[in-house]
């Protein structure tokens, strides 16, 4: 019988564009070699220009979906996307406590590039108080950071003071991700037995007009790599490098932000022909 895939679970909204949300969540799940579900928190109206409308899922639907996903599959990772409305914070944040699931990332998602709003007041704060520390790993951008924290998060050493500062409202370890600064600099900060230690990733930017979704990309494929049992250094390298990739190879789509390219590693593969044998001829 084949080997059973690691199942990883992605908690976040549809993006009918594919750049970001479930589908791109699924994609890049794929690409890591797991097997992805998926629960919805709300639909959108957007395209590469933009988000124009969000719709929060009923949060007894959203429940309801997890509930019978756990019930039927082993998760070995969960990553936690856009989220929509308190409701369904809430609601995510009780299920998460009731399973105490493994590898759970935490990409705290407050509003889109293009400045929407994609998660209440309400629900920024039972992400703080609630869903942050139930998370292996928190990933907000240096906006993200900033939001949650009330520290200007604008070079690397911002960086490190927001993730002590999330430390202190109960985040376990955090990547605090500078793809919006000059330099492309990740600071991963997580607690040891005797301290906080932090460690600085550094790589060149990417100069693409594909790079919608990179946040969705790097968070779920963290996810993966820890449900491989990837340390979380390990995870953050590779995850970094598989999103600089995705951004290099990204699908010029659209009339805006262009999506990464998830799958390119398709491509990559080499294409052997099957080598068909001559007839053999019959005397």
């Amino acid at each position: 019988m084949p080997e059973t895939p690691t199942v990883v679970l992605t908690i976040a909204g549809f993006d009918p564009s594919s750049g970001a949300g479930v589908t791109a969540d699924i994609k890049t799940i794929a690409a890591h070699g797991c097997y992805g579900v998926a629960c919805i928190t709300a639909m959108t109206i957007q395209s590469t220009a933009g988000v124009r409308r969000v719709e929060p899922c009923d949060p007894e639907l959203v429940s309801g979906t997890l509930e019978e996903l756990a019930a039927d599959v082993k998760i070995g990772g969960v990553h936690i996307g856009m989220l929509g409305s308190g409701k369904v914070a809430k609601a995510v944040a009780e299920f998460l406590s009731r399973k105490k699931l493994p590898n759970v990332v935490l990409d705290p998602i407050l509003s889109s590039s293009s400045g929407a709003v994609l998660l209440d007041q309400d629900g920024t704060k039972i992400l703080a108080s609630e869903l942050l520390p139930l998370a292996s790993v928190i990933t907000p951008n240096v906006g993200e950071a900033a939001a949650l924290t009330g520290l200007p998060v604008t070079n690397l050493e911002q960086m490190r003071a927001a993730a002590l500062r999330l430390h202190e409202m109960g985040a376990e370890s955090v990547v605090v991700t500078g793809g919006h600064l000059d330099k492309a600099i990740d600071l991963l900060s997580f607690r040891s037995r005797r301290r906080v230690e932090q460690e600085v990733f550094k790589s060149e930017r990417q100069r693409s007009n594909s790079t919608h979704g990179t946040g969705c990309a790097f968070a779920t494929a963290m996810a993966c790599h820890l449900a491989l049992d990837r340390g979380l250094p390990e995870a953050v390298l590779l995850a970094k490098a598989y999103v600089s990739a995705a951004i290099s190879k990204g699908h010029p789509l659209g009339k805006g932000i262009g999506p990464v390219h998830h799958l390119y590693r398709m491509h990559q593969q080499r294409r052997t022909g099957t080598a068909v044998p001559e007839a053999e001829q019959v005397p």
